[in-house]
């Protein structure tokens, strides 16, 4: 015990204090200030001989006031008595000619009552100042109570790799690790150090944590699970505490695993910003994590793994060798790895025979495991309110549209003018789409009014691509502001419908110039952020000198007004399509691909550049 704790265990507790002070309130509360009990016949003496000058009487309790001589002579303010029954003390006062009055029993018990709260309020003092003065000793013990409680429910963890799909190269790094706490002599014959950590990184929801478990659950190990949150508190210390403990369940266990999920919350570099406020504390965690990392080899069998989706952010300390020295991309899935991950949920969810996963993988480009898993627990629900056996493609194409779109709201847009303004505007985002050189094809065109601003949308099957060209840009931008266009043709004006095509395809047109340089006039350079942290693309225009930033807008308007035409001149060409499709939607409140064909036309495509 060191010497510290050895104070401690000699100092009186503060519950010592608290009744100390409450015995001490109450006291106060309870007797008068200066007050001296005497006997009955004491009390009529003292009336006799003309010594009080005043008397209060209960039925429980006699009070008599000294008068100035007496109180010279060494009397006290007050002389309390308890009355007998059969006496009557009222002739004796008015003979003596003493004014006299009863007691109020209420006024004894707000005096007690006060005294009481008095009371509570000082234990409160205490135990605020000795928290603020042990904050680890107050907290330990919650602390242990946490940690110990996710061992018991997560001793060993069932999830296996069949149960992740989609992240094959992610598991084909993990395997080694699994390799190594089932056989941890065959790794130490041949003098390997299998890393002491691993860190996985990727956007939310694709699977981070739950390969973690799948890792625990293939090797048969404990599973220690924790919050990079949990670990941050207002006293400095207690994080710094609760890594200690964590690891030391870790150790007692081994082989285990201990995972730490959102590693950023506690190990931000700390050389962006000084040490002041809770920065003390999350200071003080990360640097314990990074001694308890040192402090075991990876012989102990013990691995850390950590989950983050800002690995940009991670202090150097952490990545260095030794430490969280690999780290794995659990990165968003393409088809394939979609169509895998919708299989492994669809075990849970009775699916019509006609349901075809691998066309909903080509339908959710940029979907994670947990958008996946979120569409058919929406498509269910949506069978469910059906009253269906089943689940079929078209409470599966509903769901994807409340995922990504948002709930329908049919009443929303009751306005036959705006209706006339949203179906002309659909109309022709979706015919711009369908007719240029490099656009996906569309999927369904509606007027319906989903969440809270769409007053009507296009959807498209795009492609996985990981390169765009300029002119697949260009047809792009041209899609965007199709609807802009559609809505000067029928109508010779603009509405305010578009204001979110316009800032889209403003993006897109400031990435070009600032980012991709695709501009003739400023040629092949970026005016990106070097930094690359928390800023968009094309902000650090704003940092540039007025004439550099003017010609990056006006190219950027080129850029957007050549766009603009080619939707024009596309629309202009098939103006009776145009038409049409209005009018069907006006009708019929949305059009499928087929019957968005059959409007087009059976000719081949026109495309026009």
């Amino acid at each position: 015990m060191s010497c510290a704790a050895s104070r401690n265990a000699g100092r009186p507790s503060p519950v010592f204090y608290a009744i100390i002070a409450i015995l001490l309130s109450l006291t106060a509360g309870c007797g008068g200030r200066g007050s001296e009990e005497i006997p009955y016949s004491t009390f009529k003496q003292h009336i006799a001989r003309g010594d009080v000058r005043e008397v209060r009487l209960s039925a429980s309790e006699l009070q008599a006031v000294p008068t100035e001589q007496a109180q010279a002579a060494g009397a006290p303010p007050t002389w309390v008595a308890t009355p007998v029954a059969s006496d009557n003390l009222v002739p004796l006062l008015e003979a003596k000619g003493i004014t006299y009055g009863g007691i109020r029993e209420e006024a004894s018990r707000v005096t007690v009552g006060i005294g009481f709260l008095v009371g509570l309020l000082v234990i409160g003092i205490i135990f605020t100042a000795y928290k603020r003065t042990n904050p680890v000793r107050s907290m330990s013990s919650l602390t242990r109570g946490r940690l110990r409680a996710r061992d018991k429910q997560r001793a060993r963890s069932t999830t296996r790799f069949d149960s992740v799909a989609g992240v094959d190269e992610a598991k084909e790094e993990l395997e080694e690790i699994v390799k190594f706490l089932r056989e941890p002599a065959k790794f130490s014959q041949l003098g390997a150090r299998v890393p002491k950590g691993a860190l996985l990184v990727g956007p939310p929801g694709t699977g981070k944590t739950l390969l973690a478990r799948a890792v625990a659950g293939e090797a048969g190990v404990p599973f220690f699970s924790a919050s990079g949150s949990e670990f941050i508190e207002v006293f400095v210390g207690v994080g710094a505490s609760r890594v200690r403990k964590l690891f030391e369940q870790a150790k007692s266990k081994a082989p285990a695993i201990v995972f730490i999920d959102e590693l950023d919350a506690i190990g931000k570099s700390r050389s962006n910003g000084g040490n002041t406020g809770g920065s003390d504390e999350r200071d003080q965690t990360l640097n314990q994590l990074l001694v308890e990392m040192d402090g075991f080899d990876s012989r102990d069998g013990i691995v850390v793994l950590a989950a983050t989706n800002r690995s940009e952010i991670l202090d150097s300390a952490l990545l260095r060798p030794g430490r969280f020295d690999r780290q794995v991309l659990v990165d968003r899935p393409d088809g394939v790895g979609r169509h895998a991950i919708l299989q492994v949920h669809a075990r849970k969810v009775k699916l019509a025979e006609d349901v075809d996963l691998e066309y909903l993988a080509k339908r959710t480009p940029g979907f994670v495991g947990a958008d996946l898993e979120n569409v058919l627990n929406e498509a269910a629900l949506l069978a469910a309110r059906s009253e269906k056996l089943s689940v079929g493609m078209p409470e599966l194409h509903a769901a994807i549209d409340r995922v990504v779109v948002g709930l329908e709201r049919k009443n929303r847009l009751t306005h036959v003018k705006e209706r006339r303004i949203v179906a002309f505007h659909e109309s022709g985002h979706a015919i711009v789409a369908e007719l240029s050189a490099s656009a996906e094809p569309v999927h369904k065109v509606s007027i319906v009014p989903r969440g809270l601003a769409a007053l009507g949308y296009m959807q498209q099957t795009p492609e996985d691509r990981n390169l765009l060209q300029e002119d697949e840009l260009m047809d792009r931008l041209a899609v965007l502001l199709g609807g802009r266009a559609a809505e000067q043709l029928a109508f010779g004006k603009f509405s305010t419908g578009a204001s979110n095509d316009l800032e889209r395809a403003t993006g897109l047109a400031r990435r070009m110039i600032c980012e991709f340089g695709m501009s003739a006039a400023l040629g092949p350079v970026t005016f990106q952020s070097g930094d690359g942290r928390g800023r968009r693309a094309g902000d650090a225009a704003s940092e540039l000198s007025e004439q550099a930033a003017g010609r990056i807008e006006a190219e950027v308007q080129v850029l957007l007004t050549r766009a603009f035409d080619q939707a024009v001149t596309t629309l202009s060409r098939r103006r009776a399509v145009l038409d049409g499709m209005a009018e069907a939607l006006l009708t019929q409140g949305s059009l499928d691909r087929d019957e968005f064909l059959a409007i087009l036309g059976t000719a081949p495509p026109e495309a026009v550049n």
